[in-house]
């Protein structure tokens, strides 16, 4: 299978030459909202690859935040001659005219018939990827999603792919597509995969909810420190973003902070869902964030105290409680809150609020694992 998998990378590497042959250079818009992905030049589907352009790099987080199952190539490109401060805790510093792209995409599913909205329920990337782009014979885009670092800070600007997938249009009021969800083993799933409004993009991306200024939520030491398989090989990402210019200041990566894969089964259990809550919990639950009301942190830095939930009860009473007293029940998972909040998919009860119609049932299982594993008990005062 590794064999297999190595002489595929080494037939794509003939695409990369030709990625950028008749792409004009990258445009960096400074105001304004261009009505197509197409205007940047970041990212185009040309050939039948969605090809990345020259100076535009890919990368991948340790544990991604979950969206409806769908996949994603995250890129990061900055103008010539200037570079992102590193931190061993916050997003990178990055400099006016950074864009960063994430195109949201799924597999097309192997069995036929197929039906339009037809999209694969799966972690198998193998048949996603032409060289560093995307081989749309094999995937379906769905939206991308841009950060653009302007004078006056980000901003957030979706784009929705057209039916032909040969570009992507403004979508600033968001999207509502209906998708299906096929599994390996044939199961369905009917769900609405909800493109956000503009104006929902703060909601998650202010970091400080008192300024709500956008800030990137992946680019992170913790998050990037791991290999990516790039055009000239394995490389880990900290080195080869410091390797081309685009970041200053990192260390080397044995002493930068790592978060875990939360599908390694060689991590612990802990690592695993830690590091799962930081990425998909941890923007807004921290003593900045959205959430910083609720008294429950979750980025990985939060002690494992009652911070993050363990016999700490709600802020609210109601239907997002479930009925139950407290966020984490040491060995009781289904008498805890946080699994019963990821598990439903209504408004008012559903966690994360936005971002998914589908309940992540790979990433509750894990979740439920981490609080069946944790000691002590609760006392309920009368």
């Amino acid at each position: 299978m590794k064999l297999w998998i190595r002489m595929t990378w080494l037939l794509a590497l003939p695409c990369l030459a030709a990625c950028h042959r008749g792409m004009e250079p990258v445009a960096f818009h400074d105001d304004g909202y261009p009505p197509a992905l197409s205007d940047w030049h970041v990212v185009e589907a040309r050939d039948g690859v969605l090809q990345l352009n020259q100076g535009v790099v890919p990368y991948e987080l340790n544990t991604p935040l979950f969206t409806d199952y769908a996949h994603k190539l995250r890129t990061i490109w900055m103008p010539k001659g200037v570079s992102a401060h590193y931190s061993a805790t916050d997003t990178f510093d990055f400099p006016v005219g950074t864009i960063i792209s994430k195109t949201f995409f799924y597999p097309i599913p192997a069995s036929e018939p197929r039906n339009a909205k037809d999209v694969a329920r799966t972690y198998d990337t193998r048949r996603d990827f032409a060289g560093q782009g995307l081989n749309l014979a094999n995937v379906h885009l769905v939206e991308t999603r841009l950060l653009v670092r302007r004078k006056n800070g980000w901003i957030a600007i979706p784009y929705v792919w057209n039916a032909d997938q040969t570009d992507a249009l403004l979508a600033r009021t968001g999207d509502v597509q209906p998708l299906r969800l096929i599994s390996e083993n044939g199961e369905r799933e009917d769900f609405n995969y909800v493109v956000p409004d503009q104006s929902q993009c703060v909601s998650c991306h202010a970091r400080d909810w008192t300024t709500r200024a956008l800030q990137p939520i992946g680019p992170k030491a913790r998050h990037l420190n791991r290999d990516y398989r790039y055009a000239d090989g394995d490389e880990n990402q900290l080195t080869h973003l410091t390797r081309v210019g685009y970041l200053t200041g990192a260390p080397a990566p044995a002493d930068a902070p790592r978060n875990a894969n939360w599908m390694d089964p060689h991590a612990s259990l802990d690592a695993r869902a830690r590091a799962y809550l930081d990425i998909n919990c941890g923007h807004c639950h921290n003593p900045k964030g959205a959430a910083n009301t609720t008294g429950l942190t979750l980025d990985i830095s939060t002690p494992k105290d009652r911070h993050i939930g363990i016999c700490k009860p709600p802020t609210a009473a109601g239907q997002g409680t479930g009925d139950h007293f407290f966020d984490i029940v040491p060995g009781h998972p289904d008498d805890s809150i946080i699994p019963y909040r990821l598990s439903s998919t209504q408004p008012g009860t559903m966690m994360p609020e936005i971002g998914r119609s589908t309940v992540h049932k790979e990433g509750v299982a894990l979740i439920k694992a981490w609080i069946a594993a944790q000691p002590g008990e609760c006392v309920v005062l009368h």
